[in-house]
């Protein structure tokens, strides 16, 4: 492999402007480049995917709900109408502050301004088994490897004669009741009560479980108690047993073990019980809260260390009402990404800047079909009103007008219908002498 760190990025225009380099392109970076489109910096956005991902939706796609291309946005076609935005496919491996320097696997190229926005990843607290066996979901690949390892695992149960063989296989545990597993949890039972009778008859699916697992005393630890009761009743009507103050304890890609209780036989274990930040190498230790968020001022500007900035899942900025820094939302990301737009044009002018202050937009969950809970700052409402609205922001927030015409017809059909259609079963081309099961499990 060639060592690229001692060569500079290549086809980078020179300009007079100051250089702004923005690593990530999640909610975070994408928004700060948007904003600083056409104004007088040079920016360069790095990410190791050429496309931006709709995180939200992503258990849309795990469940045959939505292909992966409607949730997934081109970078480099959003800045086509750019005069001063580079785009570079490319993985970032350190930084140098002393020299105002970003080394990647493609080159390095000097900074005038560096933001981190690398968002977060799954976290496994520890569990080397866990994460080895188990199914996260941070990225549109790894929703549509849970795809088609669910699909996969049906058409191999309807091979097995016994019922009781084709139990683990049937089974979906899902970890982490959070609204990414609320709605995972939901989706998962509309399929099963609606959908896979009708594909797989011979399978009887009143045998098939699917368990949402938490560790707290709740499900939806953040939103409102009418929420939380809310989401545990339409879940429990679903069908999906419900089990709280639950710890996993191991997973060996057949048994989910539990703390105090009877063990779950499963091949499919949805993790999504909580995250840590990306990591980049360049800071020290005193840069680091305890839970590995970077420490930064209410300019978003990571302390003692000018010029160099972190926003959203991976920056946590201690205010006098948060504490212990802001929750890990969209929101969040975006709402900083355009203070700290504002504050590096108006530095670019010379003059002032102004502090981060977050303004709480509220906080939604879709629980199936129909049925969603919704915390607005003003108001409190459950049900399919809540589903609506729910549906409304979400294709108000996704990129392009293809994108949200694809999602809408998708959603409007699967209203009228309730018969997704994307339940393929998308396998990579097999090497010679490889068995197909073992490369799924490979993946």
């Amino acid at each position: 492999m060639t060592d690229h760190s001692s060569t500079v990025l290549p086809n980078i225009p020179k300009s007079n402007y100051p250089k702004v380099v923005i690593i990530g392109a999640g909610f975070a970076g994408l928004k700060l480049a948007r904003d600083l489109m056409n104004k007088p910096f040079q920016v360069i956005l790095l990410d190791k995917n050429n496309y931006h991902q709709f995180q939200p939706l992503f258990y849309q796609v795990a469940t045959a709900g939505l292909e992966p291309s409607a949730i997934s946005f081109p970078l480099r076609k959003v800045f086509h109408k750019s005069t001063n935005v580079i785009f570079r496919m490319a993985e970032v491996d350190y930084f140098d502050q002393k020299i105002k320097r970003v080394y990647t696997n493609v080159g390095y190229l000097d900074y005038d301004h560096l933001v981190l926005a690398m968002g977060a990843d799954t976290n496994y607290f520890g569990s080397k088994s866990i994460e080895a066996a188990a199914s996260p979901m941070k990225s549109v690949s790894e929703a549509l490897f849970i795809r088609n390892k669910i699909i996969s695992n049906y058409e191999r149960a309807i091979n097995i004669e016994k019922a009781e063989d084709r139990k683990a296989l049937m089974n979906v545990v899902i970890v982490g009741g959070g609204p990414t597993g609320v709605e995972l949890a939901g989706a998962m039972a509309d399929l099963r009560n609606n959908v896979l009778p009708k594909d797989y008859p011979e399978l009887n699916f009143h045998n098939m479980k699917i368990v949402l697992i938490e560790a707290g005393p709740t499900l939806l630890a953040p939103m409102s108690k009418e929420a939380k009761d809310s989401a545990l009743k339409y879940l429990l009507k679903l069908g999906v047993e419900v089990m709280l103050d639950t710890m996993v304890k191991n997973y060996d890609g057949k048994e989910v073990t539990l703390e105090g209780k009877a063990p779950i036989e499963t091949h499919t274990l949805l993790w999504a019980a909580g995250i840590k930040p990306v990591q980049i190498g360049g800071l020290k230790d005193q840069h680091f809260a305890p839970n590995g968020r970077i420490l930064v001022n209410e300019q978003s500007e990571i302390v003692d260390c000018p010029e160099v900035y972190a926003l959203g899942d991976v920056s946590l900025m201690k205010t006098e009402d948060y504490p212990n820094g802001h929750p890990q939302v969209a929101q969040v990301a975006l709402q900083q990404a355009k203070n700290l737009g504002f504050n590096l044009i108006q530095k670019q002018k010379g003059k002032g800047t102004k502090p981060f202050a977050y303004k709480d937009l509220g906080s939604m969950a879709t629980v199936g079909r129909k049925l969603a809970v919704v915390d607005l700052p003003f108001i409190k409402f459950q049900g399919v009103m809540a589903w609506l609205t729910w549906l409304f922001v979400h294709l108000m927030a996704i990129l392009g007008v293809k994108n949200k015409l694809f999602i809408f017809l998708d959603w409007s059909w699967n209203y009228l219908s309730f018969d997704p259609s994307l339940r393929l079963l998308i396998k990579p081309k097999i090497a010679k002498g490889k068995d197909p099961q073992e490369l799924m499990e490979e993946q």
